[in-house]
């Protein structure tokens, strides 16, 4: 994260990025490491990588001693707590800095008030404000960092998940002003109570001067006491009488709502462009903010107008032509276009070209010169191979763009246009090609236009893939491991329907020791893709052993035929040492040796040097089955009884594994040196033992028609559908071949429309369903409908259906577009 320059006193480096992930490294000899120490993973072990990229400063928790021969010409603070360290140095450089600071905490609503706050203040204002939602102990100090001379507003974000994490972050943003935003169960799970999390988080406004709220959040007054906060309030309200702004009126219409507000000593009104309750809430905080700072109604009422919804997340959507597009639409400016940029490089790979769709960015703290010396410069650092400007101050200042690029050595595409309309009118449209797309633009630029134009499909039923989530699920897991168990992850059956290229990124990013397939083109593919982690053939075939090998990948043996076979494929190859996964049968009775075979498998592999064992392992058949637990133990003994002469047959660490979801959950004793994670890795629960995982995957389609049908008439096919009332009918598009089963037509399964459950009518037809919408008026052709995700959850479909999730997930078609998204 980029900042102010800190010296070191022996060599004088110039540190202006203060770094905690090694994979996130621009410009090296500008950068401080934090070997940061977390139960996911050890800092320490990237600092000899960073030093060979030319990384010279670190700040490490071990002794130096251990890296005086990789890291010859480093310099290195030594000191107890890394973490502790980076939110020392961050507390002290917000404390070089007299200018208002807004310290944002709450359960809903922070980053869309931060977000809106720069909406409404930018042009007047020169404003830094926390990346996305950097508002986590380490994402904190490293957006305070961001702190520079010109800046005369601050905006910071504050999160927590268990209590003593306030106090901290307090030191490190030591707001002048507090907003407290709506507050709701998210993140309770680490508190007692409501209360407690209430209490906590007023903790962030301890040094403040003044801080809003909306008087009427339950148990407030209480709250402020327990908390000791002495900050005057300036505090809003729609029932109470004794706040500062008291909202009298809320008028709502199809698109924006009114609202009529009396605040100390005026009144005011103003139209927001959006209808729902949230958005009304984080409007009067950004509302009250803004009276504060002294701002005239009719000024407030203005800008007001011009906020526009946020695009919450970045999502990655495939495109025409062997495109894949990177839609980010959530801001732009120099700090979100590198995390951008920073995340396109993670995705990148040697099938694919980079390039950057990029519109003006719209900062007012930099002149056109600085702009695009700077643009210039991250296209040298992203390698980027195609650049694309898009707006007046672009097409104005492109000799100075094209000079930068210059001098910056960059060879890549340049091509500018006015406008979002001149782009799309223009030959370039159709002359993308396998190119990795990041398409960057500001709201008035209409770039939705754009992505629409270069998506591969357009059928309207969607599959949601949240990144954010699979990431929180593996680490649920793995805090259930031991810090030396290594960890595989299922990413087979298309990664159980969800998409293997985009989750096998997701989890090579959180270092995941192992992913499997099912078969070897699955794990070819993900190698073209650039998926460099060890990769696990699950069902090698024997046609598919020369793709194995020229792949790396690493198949599981499970019967002496396959083992010769690909033994004989090996050494026809030249190859030696070549790693391999014994499969154990130890009782699911599926694939795999048994114990009478042992002595006999060991024969044969100390017998040749083509194979290497790198792994033994077997399958629990009944983990999840609270009343089959004694099954698991005999499983384990007979496994044991495998395993063991294997593992002391050979001098080379052969891991052992045998847990599952259901495994990691209920049985940690275990563990040995490896774990597989399947279902529970895409939010499905494996036991009876309560997890918090989130859901990955949300379903969801469009109402394509609406029509009054009589009750004398029936729907669909054979007429099965009957009607007992007159009724409204929705058409949707998805049908069986989406994978949406017929046995769930006539009224055995419902869909969300506008959060009402609304039955299913007739038979599923192959490309068409029908909803019963009679009771839900407020339904239009053109809404949303949710077939399963966050609010419809996919087990009500598979109880239904008689089968397991897996199942059901597994089956959706490729046909539906798949729609990655991260926060």
């Amino acid at each position: 994260m980029h900042g102010n320059r800190l010296a070191s006193a022996t060599t004088q480096p110039q540190v202006s990025i203060l770094l905690t992930d090694s994979r996130s490294l621009t410009f090296a000899d500008q950068t401080l490491f934090f070997a940061l120490v977390t139960p996911k993973g050890d800092g320490h072990k990237y600092v000899p990588a960073l030093y060979q990229k030319g990384v010279r400063g670190f700040v490490i928790s071990q002794s130096n001693e251990v890296f005086r021969n990789t890291c010859p010409e480093a310099w290195f603070l030594v000191v107890p707590d890394t973490l502790a360290a980076l939110q020392q140095l961050a507390a002290f450089h917000r404390s070089q800095f007299d200018i208002p600071v807004v310290g944002i905490t709450g359960s809903n609503g922070k980053t869309i008030v931060k977000e809106w706050l720069y909406q409404l203040l930018h042009d007047v204002r020169n404003v830094v404000r926390s990346p996305r939602s950097f508002n986590s102990q380490v994402g904190v100090p490293l957006s305070v960092w961001q702190l520079e001379s010109a800046h005369n507003l601050a905006i910071f974000e504050a999160g927590i998940s268990q209590p003593g994490e306030m106090k901290k972050l307090e030191k490190i943003i030591r707001p002048t002003i507090g907003i407290l935003t709506n507050i709701g169960a998210a993140h309770a799970a680490g508190f007692e109570s409501q209360s407690q999390k209430l209490v906590e988080k007023l903790q962030l406004f301890g040094s403040a001067d003044v801080i809003i709220y909306n008087a009427d959040i339950p148990g407030i007054d209480d709250a402020l006491e327990l908390a000791g906060v002495g900050a005057r309030s300036m505090a809003w309200t729609r029932r109470r009488t004794d706040a500062q702004i008291h909202v009298h009126q809320v008028e709502r219409n199809d698109h924006e709502t009114c609202v009529k507000y009396s605040a100390l000593a005026f009144d005011g009104e103003f139209t927001l462009p959006m209808t729902d309750d949230a958005s009304l809430e984080n409007a009067m905080n950004c509302l009250s903010l803004m009276i504060y700072l002294g701002f005239s109604p009719e000024h407030i009422a203005e800008r007001m107008q011009r906020l526009t919804p946020l695009a919450m997340r970045l999502e990655v959507i495939e495109g025409k032509r062997g495109c894949l597009l990177i839609n980010d639409a959530y801001s732009n400016d120099f700090t979100s276009l590198e995390m951008a940029l920073e995340f396109q490089k993670r995705r990148s790979s040697a099938a694919l070209r980079n390039t950057l769709v990029l519109s003006d960015i719209l900062q007012t703290d930099a002149d056109d010169a600085h702009k695009f010396a700077k643009l210039a410069q991250l296209c040298r650092v992203y390698a980027l191979s195609k650049l694309i400007c898009i707006g007046e101050v672009s097409k104005r200042n492109e000799a100075l763009l094209r000079s930068g690029l210059q001098q910056q050595g960059c060879t890549l595409d340049l091509y500018v246009y006015p406008s979002t309309d001149a782009f799309l009118a223009s030959p370039q449209l159709d002359g993308f090609q396998n190119e990795l797309i990041l398409l960057k633009g500001a709201r008035a630029f209409q770039f939705e236009r754009i992505g629409e134009a270069l998506q591969l499909r357009r059928h309207e039923t969607i599959m949601e893939i949240n990144l954010d989530a699979i990431v929180h699920n593996l680490n649920r897991y793995r805090s259930h491991l031991k810090p030396e168990t290594k960890l595989t992850c299922m990413v087979k059956a298309f990664g159980y329907g969800t998409g293997s290229y985009e989750l096998a990124k997701t989890l090579q990013d959180q270092n995941v020791d192992y992913l499997a397939v099912a078969v070897a083109d699955e794990g070819a593919e993900l190698r073209r893709q650039g998926i460099r982690v060890p990769i696990i053939v699950m069902n090698p075939e024997m046609s598919a052993f020369r793709t194995i090998i020229e792949n790396r990948l690493e198949p599981e043996v499970y019967s002496f035929r396959l083992l010769n076979a690909f033994i004989q494929e090996t050494q026809s190859m030249g190859v030696t040492h070549y790693p391999v996964h014994v499969k154990i049968d130890s009782g699911m009775h599926r694939l795999g040796f048994q114990q009478a075979e042992i002595a006999d498998l060991i024969a044969l592999l100390k017998s040749q040097d083509a194979v290497e064992v790198r792994s033994v392992f077997s399958h629990f058949a009944t983990a999840d089955d609270p009343n089959q637990e004694a099954f698991v133990h005999e499983q384990k003994r007979r496994f044991d009884a495998c395993a063991d002469p294997i593992v002391a047959a050979f001098k080379h660490p052969v891991l052992r594994h045998i847990c599952n979801s259901a495994g990691i959950e209920k049985f940690p004793q275990y563990q040995m040196e490896m774990c597989r994670l399947g279902i529970g890795l895409y939010g499905f629960e494996a036991s009876e033992i309560p997890m918090d995982l989130e859901t990955v995957a949300s379903l969801k389609t469009t109402i394509l028609q609406i029509k009054n049908i009589p009750a004398t008439e029936t729907v669909g096919y054979m007429r099965n559908g009957k009607l007992h009332r007159d009724s409204r009918i929705a058409m949707v598009p998805i049908g069986y071949a989406d994978g949406y089963d017929r046995r769930l037509g006539n009224g055995h399964a419902s869909m969300l429309v506008g959060g009402k459950r609304c039955p299913t009518v007739g038979n599923v037809c192959m490309d068409v369903t029908f909803l019963d919408v009679t009771d839900c008026p407020e339904a239009q052709e053109g809404d949303w409908v949710e077939i399963f995700g966050t609010q419809l959850p996919l087990t009500e479909l598979s109880n239904t259906l008689g089968t397991i999730c897996y199942e059901v997930l597994s089956t959706i078609s490729t046909r539906v577009k798949r729609i990655y998204f991260k926060e």
